[in-house]
């Protein structure tokens, strides 16, 4: 047996010897109470076969490269053979979903594999997402398509090379197993590829973990599975602690209460940051419900995430959260408000008097690390001014008034060099003419602003509203889509007579304005400096560790699917090769495998489109302006 083989793998299983385990070992759909993990294998499918593999990833739990090419690699992680070692099981978890309990959740398409301590001493959980029914897939089949596997291994790998803390990817397994989906809910379902992906993270639990001790919510009238076990919550936290928290433990160990307390706290620091992080690349998460919050401060669950084109602070990825609750602009104070819900969930063991009003950490940890991140991603490196928030605000109400892309105008200001450099009239006016190709244009904006619901339901509310309006807020999210619709008609409405003339002189007009006040704060930088030279090289340089190139736009992503929806996977690798040096100036595409430019648009849809169409492939960088028919994707 080789190091570095699939069957060297150092399995240590601490999380099933540490917290109770359901005594039912049957699979069929049940609440699991006085348990957190239901033991239950994978399904196996037919012909798995290798779409990707992270290598990066894969190193974490010592697999050796060559191992990807044994002709048995995908047996392994689509769950068709288990690992030595392997011990597999499913969470039970519970969460507050679009802002209520919803009771018992839990791994639904999800398998807990083992965990893996590698040769440098660090712990690692494995996980498989779509390998089959276990006691929490409710409803659903426990399966998972190509399009939502693609997607979520390509973006766990995205945000961990940006720099931002994530559950990673270490494979992505397609096969010739079908799951019926009917992808725009219209009564049109297709068969799909059952496909799975490996992931990997220190731990998978999250702060619903902690709810299947919930007492009966006042609002939905649910319950958590486990409600009153105190002695469960307890080992969860002492589990939670010793384990990813070891400095706080060895401090505190004598004393459980304070360690919690230090834990809560450390955690709320912890999201605060992920979320300025999240922030500061346009990122979006689409369902930051309590489920899919991370015990140790780290990105999980991908599902209909999205990378802001243009800026827009209401931005929303997730085209079912009709009442904008996880908007761009929102996800600070949800994971806030998460945050508290945390607090309430452990209050069996821990008084809310101890840990609710450290809550304030959360801001201020999110404004003093939101602020470090905005003044690398503007080059402000010598000096603090007062006024930087105001250039910040400045300009990303410029970004959102010109509809201009939102990481590509921070990319191009890191070729701006300090006043007084020889070159910087010609740099400046080279900035001021990328950053207005970069604003939309008056047919793209009237795009974006046509309207989106069911034009029946639009009039039936609007009846209701004239009628009735004090029944407004029973419609609930019905509402809150409304009133976005009336707002997009408006805005239409204010486009009708503009001409791209107008809009082009609008444009420059502002970018003219937000780029002198810019010029009068580099100047500030300028005075502090004795070498030009040096300065220039070494504001370039954080700007553009701190500014992508790249980053997993929908459109890539479904250039991507569509390729591999026909059997190709080049591009999935091509993709996730770029994705890897999102940061590069100097990427050789000519190395990578040619593919896609903006063709015939496909269709809107779920996750991606299920259709090519008549499109192309023809070879493209990925770091321009997205195509037209990037905003027809929606994402669900």
């Amino acid at each position: 047996m080789s190091s570095g083989s699939l069957e060297s793998l150092n399995f240590d299983n601490l999380v099933l010897r540490s917290l109770p385990i359901d005594s039912e070992e049957e699979n069929y759909i049940r609440q699991v109470s006085g348990a957190c993990f239901s033991k239950v294998k994978p399904t196996p499918v037919s012909n798995p076969q290798l779409v990707a593999a992270s290598l990066p990833a894969l190193s974490l739990i010592d697999i050796d490269p060559k191992q990807v090419e044994r002709a048995d690699f995908a047996e392994f992680f689509s769950g068709n053979k288990l690992l030595p070692g392997s011990e597999t099981a499913a969470h039970c978890y519970c969460g507050h979903q679009f802002g209520y309990f919803s009771g018992q959740l839990g791994d639904g398409a999800a398998m807990y594999l083992g965990e893996i301590v590698n040769k440098s001493g660090t712990r690692w959980e494995i996980q498989l997402k779509g390998s089959g029914l276990t006691p929490f897939s409710r409803s659903a089949d426990g399966r998972k398509v190509l399009r939502s596997t693609i997607r979520e291994f390509l973006c766990s790998e995205a945000i961990h090379h940006l720099g931002i803390p994530t559950t990673r990817a270490g494979s992505c397994v397609t096969s010739d197993s079908r799951v019926v989906r009917d992808i725009f809910y219209d009564g049109h379902p297709i068969q799909e590829r059952c496909s799975i992906v490996l992931r990997i993270a220190p731990t998978f639990l999250r702060f619903g973990s902690f709810e299947i001790f919930k007492a009966t919510d006042s609002e939905t009238g649910r319950t958590g599975p486990s409600v009153g076990r105190n002695d469960i919550l307890k080992q969860m936290l002492d589990y939670t602690v010793q384990t990813f928290y070891p400095k706080i433990w060895q401090a505190h160990s004598a004393d459980k209460e304070t360690a919690y307390v230090e834990f809560f706290k450390e955690l709320t620091r912890r999201t605060a940051r992920l979320v300025a992080d999240w922030q500061s690349v346009g990122w979006c998460h689409g369902v930051l419900n309590t489920d899919n919050m991370s015990i140790v401060g780290v990105t999980i669950d991908y599902g209909p995430f999205g990378f802001m084109d243009k800026y827009d602070p209401d931005f929303i990825c997730n085209a079912s959260d009709d009442g904008g609750r996880y908007t761009y602009i929102k996800q600070p104070q949800i994971c806030k408000w998460n945050i508290k819900k945390f607090a309430e969930a452990i209050q069996g063991v821990v008084p809310l008097a101890k840990t609710v009003p450290e809550t304030k950490i959360f801001d201020e940890e999110y404004s003093d690390y939101y602020t470090k991140k905005m003044r690398k991603k503007f080059g402000l490196i010598n000096t603090i001014e007062e006024q930087d928030g105001d250039l910040v605000g400045s300009f990303l109400d410029t970004l959102h008034k010109t509809g201009a892309d939102f990481t590509n105008c921070f990319r191009c200001l890191s070729r701006l060099p300090l006043p007084g450099s020889p070159d910087f009239e010609e740099r400046l006016q080279e900035v001021t003419e990328y950053l207005l190709s970069q604003c939309s244009t008056v047919e793209e904006l009237k795009k974006e602003y046509r309207p989106r619901m069911n034009p029946r339901q639009f009039q039936m509310i609007m009846m209701l509203m004239e009628s009735n309006p004090q029944l407004a807020p029973a419609l609930g999210r019905g509402f809150a889509a409304f009133s976005q619709e009336i707002e997009r008609l408006e805005k239409s409405k204010e486009l009708e007579n503009v001409t791209d003339e107008d809009k082009k002189k609008e444009n420059q007009a502002m970018w003219t304005a937000w780029l002198k006040t810019y010029v009068e704060r580099l100047k500030k930088e300028a005075d502090k400096v004795t070498d030009l030279t040096a300065a220039n090289q070494r504001r370039k340089e954080v700007m553009n560790m701190t500014n992508p190139r790249f980053i997993l736009r929908n459109y890539i992503a479904q250039n991507a699917i569509d390729a591999a929806e026909k059997g190709d996977f080049s591009e999935v690798r091509r993709v996730l090769e770029i994705l890897q040096t999102p940061y590069s100036e100097d990427l050789d595409f000519g190395s990578l495998s040619q593919a896609t430019a903006e063709t015939t648009p496909p269709a809107a849809t779920e996750d991606t489109s299920n259709s090519v169409e008549s499109r192309t492939f023809v070879g493209q960088c990925y770091d321009g302006k997205p195509p037209s028919w990037s905003t027809d994707l929606r994402v669900t």
